[in-house]
């Protein structure tokens, strides 16, 4: 038994999201967004690098050693698994772990709304899952994936850094890599996936351009293609692939993600006012032939306004998803003022405030 152990059990307690072993620090836990010091000894240089080599295979403590920084997964039986990010800086080796629920949730409780589901009965083209870090995209994914693999006998495969939730056998087959264990990288696992005939693959992070690539380039063959991005709404999304290519291929490209763009779902978890909770918040974006136009036509700008009359395919922008929580009363006008972007909207909450 290791000895943060102990640690990650009285997080899970707590309903922490995260723990993190900073040298100089007591152990510190992240609930409903925010840090919380606890009231342990502060750790030393020498403590934290114990504590946190001890969880790694000999494997992983030559990547650490030679790459200073590691992503890895760790398991405690009967309690759940936890994604640790581990790197030196100046005060020695620290280290924050991401709490895994111990299932894996189903979509609908996931928070998003029902047209996600639909959204997964295509047969192919590009579903991407955006949101900031720590927003639950990882955990998205993998609620995708079993709605997938329970309803379709489909090859799912997916490349991920690290593997967070173990996918059963149900009526599909699922085949999961890891980054560094069964394969050198996301490019190398893309470049091979075509020849394991998927019907659907699935990539953790679409981290460069040559992983965007392949990604639309199985989406344009004949594959479902479900990837995540770190940014913060659908136009930014569209941007950021289109500003990936050489300015000479950005107009092809604005064409074929035309064609093979099928959603964009980005997600912000908000820590609810009412309840010991995070909850969820979701832009949707669907792509129809007026929006493909929009992405085509160099006109991405244009898209917010597609949106808000697109409420009948589902979709939604994040600040009414935000204003609906507070409708709801999960969450307080002040929570509300933090999170939402638009200038007319922020007006009416701090009108709300002033009373």
């Amino acid at each position: 038994m290791a000895e943060l152990d102990k640690v990650f059990q009285a997080g899970v307690n707590l309903r922490a999201s995260d723990v993190h072993v900073v040298p100089g620090e007591p152990i510190i836990l992240r609930r409903k967004g925010g840090l919380v010091k606890t009231r342990t000894p502060k750790l030393t240089t020498d403590q934290t690098q114990r504590l946190i080599t001890e969880l790694l295979s000999d494997e992983e403590k030559a990547h650490l050693a030679r790459e200073n920084q590691l992503d890895f997964s760790y398991e405690i039986k009967g309690l759940g698994r936890f994604r640790g990010s581990a790197m030196a800086h100046n005060r020695g080796l620290s280290a924050a772990f991401r709490m895994i629920p111990p299932a894996i949730p189903l979509l609908s409780e996931t928070g998003l709304p029902e047209v996600v589901a639909k959204v997964l009965d295509q047969h192919q083209g590009l579903i991407l899952v955006t949101g900031a870090t720590g927003m639950g995209k990882t955990t998205t994914l993998a609620a995708m994936v079993d709605f997938i693999n329970e309803r379709k006998a489909h090859h799912i495969l997916t490349v991920e850094d690290p593997i967070e939730f173990v996918h059963p056998k149900k009526k599909g087959v699922v085949n999961q890599r890891q980054v560094g264990r069964d394969t050198h990288s996301y490019l190398n696992a893309l470049k091979g996936a075509l020849r394991e005939d998927p019907d659907v693959i699935v990539i953790g992070e679409l981290r460069d351009l040559e992983t965007i690539s392949l990604a639309i380039s199985a989406a344009e063959t004949g594959h479902l293609v479900i990837g995540t991005l770190s940014t913060t709404n659908a136009p930014k999304t569209v941007d950021r692939i289109i500003d990936s290519y050489p300015p000479g291929e950005q107009s092809q490209i604005r064409a074929t993600l035309a064609e093979t763009l099928k959603a964009v779902v980005t997600q912000k978890l908000i820590p609810s006012d009412t309840e010991d909770r995070m909850l969820m918040a979701a832009e949707i974006l669907m792509v129809n032939l007026p929006v493909a136009g929009l992405i085509r036509d160099s006109k991405v700008f244009q898209i917010p306004n597609l949106m808000q009359t697109g409420k009948g395919l589902g979709m939604k922008l994040m600040d009414e998803s935000v204003k609906d929580l507070l409708d709801e009363g999960l969450i307080s006008v002040e929570t509300a003022l933090m999170h939402v972007e638009s200038e007319t909207l922020q007006r009416q909450l701090k009108a709300k405030l002033a009373g």
